[in-house]
């Protein structure tokens, strides 16, 4: 079969929302170390190669919304699509604890060819269907592990993140936390602010409203929790576009 760097959902479907997943799959592409990493099988299922569970959700999400969804095929470890390419960690060496062998060695050469083979044709598709109408609000979908390797366990279930004077996500933050169930994080587990990440790239600089939201990988793990936390989403997003008058 012919590999494609991207996945897409749904590119007809009329609704403003973009639906993207920047760590969707932990595929290794057969041009990158003939498809291997150097790493054990268990490793490339753990969180330091693709955020378990995020595809599933998005596309979920997606039907619900009535809106393109788009994710990378290629794992966070060949190269990482939500940093800029100047970004240090654009090709990651250790990650939580764990020695990349086939990136030890990773040269200017090779960096360039899985940023032209990966990278940029995954940018290139993001960027097409959010310009397909002018009002396009960008969520971006991720997971984060309940626990790093050595640190203390983490107590959010979602979190959103922001850049200073984002004109939406404090709407669904609000959302999300008027229940009163939940644990919210408010730039938690991440910082909300990366230059030349996604939502920089492709929300912030293009004046597109944006939010990054963050689920606990262990809600989203089988098809109920994805399916209740779609419904969720669902939910809050549209009723935050309301109140964001947006």
């Amino acid at each position: 079969m012919t590999y494609s760097p991207f996945i897409t959902e749904g590119v007809n479907r009329p609704g403003r929302w973009l639906i993207t997943c920047d760590h969707a799959s932990n595929v290794v592409p057969p041009f990158v170390g003939n498809g291997d990493l150097g790493l054990p099988a268990a490793d490339m299922q753990r969180h330091i190669a693709y955020d378990p569970g995020a595809l599933a959700l998005c596309k979920l999400l997606g039907e619900r919304l009535n809106a393109p969804v788009v994710a990378s095929n290629f794992s966070r470890l060949v190269i990482d699509p939500n940093r800029g390419e100047d970004d240090p960690t654009l090709v990651m060496q250790l990650y939580d604890g764990t020695i990349i062998p086939a990136n030890r060695h990773v040269d200017a050469a090779e960096r360039e060819r899985r940023l032209a083979r990966c990278y940029r044709p995954y940018h290139g598709a993001l960027a097409e269907l959010a310009a397909r109408r002018p009002d396009t609000v960008l969520v971006s979908v991720h997971s984060f592990t309940p626990q790093l390797r050595g640190r203390a366990p983490r107590p959010w279930e979602v979190g959103i993140l922001q850049p200073e004077a984002e004109r939406f996500s404090p709407h669904l933050i609000a959302t999300l936390q008027a229940p009163g169930d939940l644990c919210v994080g408010i730039n938690e587990p991440y910082t909300g602010y990366l230059p030349g990440d996604t939502i920089d790239t492709h929300g912030t600089k293009m004046g597109r409203p944006n939010t990054l939201i963050e689920l606990r990988n262990d809600l989203i793990a089988d098809d109920a929790g994805q399916q209740l936390w779609a419904d969720r989403l669902a939910t809050s997003l549209s009723q935050a576009l309301i109140a964001s008058g947006l």
